[in-house]
């Protein structure tokens, strides 16, 4: 059977696992402007952005002879999980015959969950399944592992692009894995490379470090958050995203009762100010941004879709929290409107303050390391930084 699926996080993952299971895979273009008109064409004008470049990816997939889209699904109030019925709706009404498999939270209904297991796995028997889906996890696993130390190193590199063209080799490397011993291998030469790029030498004072929080398809996309993560890196910023499909599997595989992964634990650093889950991942951001606080970064991004209830809860929250915290937050919201120009120019912005405040922190130590005791002035006036600054105030 052709099979595709959405584009979003690691898609050599997806490619590698329904190639394994026997299908031949359409492989979904990474969002393009096309993909974008297409979907607010073909979509309900007030449904929020996901929604519409899924939509579009869906359209092109089917355009491309997809007989089947395998995605994941949502539940509460957030309109996610109104998506695959409408999706399927629209595809039908435009004379597509491509049917959307959606996968949901397999506590929910577990015997729904294992007869659409049955659904896309092709006659494979349990045990082969079962292999199968180990060996898609560590190469997912591995693949997040290398993506979250790019965006981290990659605010260092000397020489522009080099993190990116070693990124686009290691994708390929992966691609061709067959087996557990292939993941490793492809890993450590990954690393090697990695390792192997010119860097800025930053000292630990030095460094900035920026959260990303919000929607789970709008931080995962770049090319729907306009880049936010990769224009933070050239800012000299580090990176650390809350979102990726190893995380995904684990918080929705592994019981809510168990200690494990951090995702659980994340949740209840909200439960003071979000006792309750109002959709989509609205509390466990929340949580992230608690933890970032605690951890002393330097900011967070918040990017969210236009008028996404989950998110506009937390937006409402996140002046008030942001104050208490002493951390500023930029909250972005995003549609098919928004340029990569005012993108930049507000993280520009954001950097600026982050790091004035992060410097801010950093004098009281250099003052005692001069000797600078209460009621003595510094040798040299420093640059005090404004009220703003000081504060932290969300922008």
């Amino acid at each position: 059977m052709k099979v595709s699926f959405p584009h979003m996080g690691c898609v050599t993952g997806y490619k590698r696992l329904m190639e394994k299971l026997g299908h031949e895979v359409i492989m979904p273009q990474r969002p393009s402007q096309r993909t974008m008109e297409l979907g607010v064409k073909y979509s309900p004008e007030f449904i929020c952005f996901p929604f519409k470049v899924m939509m579009g990816t869906y359209i092109e997939c089917a355009e491309a002879g997809a007989e089947m889209i395998v995605t994941s699904g949502g539940c509460g109030p957030c309109r996610a999980g109104m998506y695959p019925d409408v999706h399927q709706k629209v595809l039908e009404e435009l004379g597509y015959s491509t049917k959307v498999v959606v996968f949901d939270n397999m506590f929910k209904d577990f015997k729904a969950f294992y007869h659409k297991v049955l659904e896309v796995t092709n006659g494979k028997n349990i045990a082969d399944i079962l292999q199968i889906a180990v060996f898609t996890y560590k190469l997912i696993k591995r693949m997040d592992t290398l993506e979250k130390k790019m965006k981290i190193q990659r605010a260092y590199e000397i020489h522009s692009g080099d993190y990116n063209r070693a990124w686009n080799k290691i994708v390929k490397m992966f691609e061709k894995c067959e087996t557990a011993h292939d993941i490793k291998a492809a890993y450590d030469k990954a690393n090697a490379m990695f390792d192997a790029i010119p860097r800025k030498k930053v000292e630990e004072k030095d460094r900035i470090r920026v959260g990303i929080v919000g929607e789970i398809y709008v931080i995962m996309e770049r090319t729907v958050n306009k880049n936010v993560e990769e224009i933070l890196n050239g800012l000299g910023v580090e990176v650390e995203n809350v979102q990726y499909i190893s995380d995904w599997v684990e918080h929705n595989i592994v019981p809510q009762w168990l200690p494990f992964p951090k995702s659980h634990r994340i949740c209840k650093k909200s439960d003071e100010v979000a006792p309750l889950n109002c959709g989509g991942h609205d509390k466990e951001n929340m949580g992230w941004v608690f933890d970032f606080a605690e951890r002393g970064f330097d900011g967070v991004v918040h990017l969210m879709p236009f008028a996404c209830l989950p998110e506009l809860v937390n937006l409402g929250k996140f002046p008030t929290i942001s104050e208490r915290l002493n951390l500023p937050v930029l909250s972005l919201s995003l549609d098919e409107q928004m340029g990569e120009a005012h993108v930049k120019t507000r993280l520009e912005a954001f950097t600026d303050l982050c790091r004035s405040k992060h410097m801010a922190k950093q004098r009281p130590i250099e003052n005692h390391e001069q000797g600078i005791g209460h009621g003595e002035e510094p040798r040299e006036k420093a640059n005090v930084p404004g009220r703003a600054e000081m504060t932290g105030a969300r922008i």
